[in-house]
């Protein structure tokens, strides 16, 4: 066996997980390349080798695997710089993608403006065609039209097309022809996406904007992934690159390519699957996962070992994304977070300094004061040795940005105002989780924890103190946790059928039908991976709701295809069942509707028998390093500093302490206590 490398591109970093042979897990980092990605991917795989003594060609010449997760489709999103994209869709329905189902995401303020269009009204063309919800021809497809309507986009300079006809997802067959008659007049076409192979569901208008999505995303995502081959093949690698997809799964180029809009929040994804990895080696199976990188905050519910994944009314750059995904929130609050002061009001984020030029303390060029900049004048941070010792603060740097920027402004000490920095951003974040938490009817203080990203460590207790928290689990291998995460995903393959029906009238030759197919196409999509059928497991749901709801619920079919009209009248009292335990409330007296049958592959990846390296140190003191003086609110405490490496299963550390991993800081403020488990597991616990 050779080595497995796991890579995350964050808004700063970029970060790297190897495997070795011998199952010892290496973590690193390296600054994130925005202008290309792959630049920063081959940087970190190059020090990786590096550390391992070895030339980057033989390094890549022994690696079994590599998966990769990306921010290039949210980037694209956020930045709107996706391919130039048109649209083909049934007459009558060009502006669906303006209407957006009335949804407005601030209903108090009339003046909000609508999104920036990914097609432009003069780039959506209507096309004469109709299929009925049974899948009947009522009107043939004018392909005159079509074929009028690609010439218009040519000259219109669209790259990129995307095709939605009504109910394609009952009978495909006027997309598909619309597809042959694009690639005959436009040949050198960038990308096609039909509604029914992205979403195969209804209704209209999700089909329309996750169709747009995935056609404006894809090309980028393409190209990325083609240079990235390309350097990974001329370096010696020559295995299969797998991509994290925001089901919380992996699956190969080929696969996302047409699925573009899957990789949609596929780096937060990673982290929370590294995240529900150690928490499930830990016995934890209720928890909130919080990732702090430089950018950004991201978190998830995990309850009975499982993420919170949504199938509906997923909303992602004010779009709406119809595939399922492991619900990931995000907020503009990372150790990059910009503060200002504005009308006399300290601000911090959501605009974020990056990798380039970066915090002011990096020395990098950045001259507006982080969050970063106040934990280092803080104290927080070490002046040597940050960034596994590639960096050295410049703390007077950042004292001095804090102080032109916010102390003057504010009339107010320094300190005072690294130290509203960071009860700002801490208060940003612990609002964002009570918000998520809220809407899943989750009490904080009957949950733990799990903190991770380069800053999570740093800022974990006072987000949980913010919340009523009293118990943290820091991993080892946090700083590099998505990263981790998209290494020990498995291939999963999510697929989703539409059938509309009350569950008295279903037609359950067509039900078993449905079931058949989906097994089907799981089938050949996993093909490439090479998996014997024994490592795959596959599950099947009934996509169901009470009538007049808007969003469905996945309920388990475990006989699967062999389901008879006994099976229904169970299905009926499990969705009864799940429904209030999720919801909180039950109509037992009214039939649920049928919205669609849903299948679940999953393809087990190996993964290793445990995350991180531990030291030999049981008691704490021999692995002190030292004290510095850090601020926790009243004053400056001479705070004892540890050296995690050398720190052994069992040893334990009283707050307040500093104890310095070599990619971040786990902070202990006073009161509290830090205990190392076998797993490679901070556990910090109040009290």
């Amino acid at each position: 066996m050779g080595y497995r490398v796991g890579i995350d591109v964050g808004g700063t970093f970029t970060d790297l997980i190897c495997v070795t042979p011998e199952g010892e897990v290496v973590l690193d980092k390296t600054p994130t390349t925005p202008e290309d990605q792959s630049i920063g991917v081959m940087n970190g795989l190059a020090e990786l080798a590096e550390r391992f003594g070895t030339p980057l060609e033989a390094f890549c010449h022994e690696l079994d695997i590599l998966v990769h997760g990306t921010t290039t489709a949210d980037n694209t999103m956020i930045e709107m710089n996706g391919a130039p994209t048109g649209l083909l869709v049934t007459e009558g329905h060009r502006d669906e993608i303006e209407m957006r189902r009335v949804h407005k995401e601030e209903i108090w303020d009339p003046t909000y403006p609508a999104p920036e269009p990914i097609a432009r009204r003069r780039a959506r063309i209507p096309i004469p065609e109709r299929m009925n919800f049974q899948g009947e021809a009522v009107k043939p497809l004018d392909e005159e039209a079509v074929r009028r309507g690609v010439q218009r986009l040519k000259q219109l300079g669209v790259r990129s097309i995307a095709v939605m006809f009504l109910f394609s997802f009952v009978n495909p067959a006027h997309e598909r022809r619309a597809a042959e008659i694009i690639r005959e007049e436009f040949p050198d076409v960038d990308h096609i996406s039909l509604s029914h192979e992205v979403m195969p569901r209804g209704p209209e208008f999700e089909r329309t904007s996750t169709t747009l999505v995935n056609a404006y995303v894809a090309p980028r995502i393409q190209s990325y992934v083609q240079r990235l081959t390309e350097k990974l093949r001329g370096a010696g690698y020559g295995g299969q690159l797998l991509i994290m997809q925001s089901t919380g799964g992996v699956m190969p180029p080929d696969y996302v390519a047409r699925r573009a809009v899957s990789l949609l929040a596929s780096g937060p994804t990673g982290g929370v699957m590294g995240a529900t990895l150690a928490a499930s080696k830990a016995g934890i199976e209720q928890f909130v996962a919080v990732d702090m990188g430089g950018t950004s905050f991201d978190l998830c519910l995990v309850r009975h070992g499982t993420p919170e994944i949504k199938t509906d009314w997923n909303w992602r750059y004010r779009y709406y994304i119809g595939m399922p995904m492991v619900d990931v929130q995000s907020v503009g609050a990372g150790g990059g977070s910009i503060a200002r002061v504005r009308q006399g009001a300290l601000l911090v984020g959501p605009e974020s300094a990056g990798s380039q030029p970066g915090p002011v303390c990096y020395g990098r060029g950045g001259t507006r004061p982080t969050v970063t900049d106040a934990d280092a004048v803080l104290g927080y941070l070490p002046v040597e040795g940050f960034a596994g010792g590639r960096m050295r603060l410049d703390v007077d740097a950042a004292y001095d940005a804090i102080e032109r920027d916010v102390a003057r402004p504010l009339d107010i000490d320094v300190v005072e105002a690294a130290w509203g920095i960071e009860r700002i951003v801490n208060a940003n974040m612990a609002n964002a989780t009570r918000k998520v938490l809220a809407g899943h009817g989750a009490d904080p203080r009957e949950l733990s924890l799990i903190a991770y990203g380069g800053n999570g460590a740093v800022h974990a207790w006072a987000i949980a103190s913010e919340l009523g928290v009293d118990r943290i689990y820091v991993p080892k291998a946090a700083p590099a946790f998505s990263a981790l995460g998209v290494l020990v995903a498995d291939y999963v393959v999510d697929m989703v059928r539409a059938y509309v029906v009350p569950l008295s009238q279903v037609d359950l030759t067509r039900l078993r039908s449905l079931m058949t197919e989906l097994a089907d196409e799981a089938r050949k999509e996993l093909e490439p991976t090479g998996l014997p059928e024994a490592q795959t497991d596959v599950r099947l749901y009934a996509q169901m709701c009470y009538p007049g709801q808007n969003f469905d619920m996945s309920v388990p079919v475990p006989e699967g295809s062999a389901l008879d009209e006994p099976g229904l009248l169970d299905l009926m009292e499990r969705f009864h069942d799940q429904h209030e335990t999720d919801r909180g409330f039950c109509f037992r007296n009214q039939q649920p509707l049928l919205r669609g049958v849903r299948l679940v592959a999953r393809g087990e990846t190996p993964k290793p028998s445990h995350l991180a390296e531990t030291g030999t140190a049981v008691d704490a003191q021999d692995a002190r390093v030292g004290s510095r003086p850090a601020y926790f609110g009243v004053e400056f405490v001479d705070t004892p500093v540890y050296a995690g490496p050398r720190l052994g299963p069992g040893a334990e550390v009283h707050g307040p302490a500093l104890i310095e991993e070599p990619f971040t800081v786990v902070v202990v403020p006073p009161n509290w206590t830090a205990l190392l488990d076998d797993l490679g597991n901070y556990e910090l616990s109040a009290g």
